[in-house]
């Protein structure tokens, strides 16, 4: 008896349902006080986009840290801004609800009015270079090391890297085999952490695997440097690994 070959799309899906009820069995503390997992109320876009851009081979997988109050925890795409998840992306799906919603943070998927300058900027770049979607995709996928947002009780977001040691190793290993998988998945020529953060846990996560590991600015607003002309700046730094095309 043979079993069917999963395709590229299935077991990045597959991957990401393990990652997410794996995410259930996680404990974390105070400072942080809510903790948002969009692979659970915001399955259906993330699995969308998944199998829609997820399909086939890639040359360069992006990485991202982990989803934002206004990006990817409104809606499950990877720097999802909702402007351009749904209209550029064309990402639309049901969005539920944390079982547990910061009053301040609350989940309005694509209709959420603030819109996420990371994703806005990530995304915008993309669309004003490719065009569309298809010819970004045909060689390129984006992806998050870790899939969970995490809020303090005053609706501050706190990132991995700044959660209590025993929490972060717990956590790291989950998302370092996720993260395996996927470039088990796509095979791609080179991981690009997008930030400090995401590049340094690639180089960990993968250590052994062949697969160039380099990384460029984060978008973020908090970033002086990416204020000034993020976009210009990340096509310099591609442009040196031979990878702006």
């Amino acid at each position: 008896m043979t079993t069917r070959k999963q395709s590229i799309a299935d077991q990045l899906v597959a991957a990401a349902r393990d990652l997410s009820l794996t995410m259930t069995e996680l404990r974390f503390g105070p400072p942080v006080s809510f903790v948002y997992n969009p692979l659970d109320y915001a399955w259906a876009p993330h699995e969308q986009y998944l199998r829609r851009y997820g399909n086939s081979r890639k040359r360069v997988v992006f990485l991202g840290m982990n989803p934002g109050p206004f990006g990817m925890a409104q809606n499950g795409v990877p720097f999802g801004d909702g402007g351009m998840a749904r209209g550029w992306l064309a990402i639309d799906a049901p969005i539920g609800r944390p079982g547990r919603e910061h009053p301040k943070r609350p989940i309005a998927g694509f209709d959420l009015a603030r819109g996420e300058v990371s994703g806005q900027r990530l995304w915008g770049a993309v669309a004003d270079h490719f065009g569309a979607p298809a010819r970004f995709f045909e060689k390129h996928f984006v992806a998050n090391y870790c899939p969970l947002c995490f809020l303090e009780q005053s609706g501050r977001n706190r990132t991995p890297d700044r959660l209590a040691s025993d929490e972060r190793a717990a956590l790291y290993a989950v998302c370092d085999r996720h993260l395996r998988r996927v470039v088990d998945a796509l095979r791609p020529e080179w991981v690009i952490g997008i930030g400090r953060f995401a590049e340094q846990r690639a180089r960990a996560a993968l250590d052994g695997v062949e697969v160039e590991i380099a990384g460029v600015l984060h978008p973020s607003p908090a970033s002086p440097a990416a204020n000034r002309g993020w976009a210009d700046t990340v096509r310099r730094q591609l442009a040196a690994l031979g990878l702006c095309s």
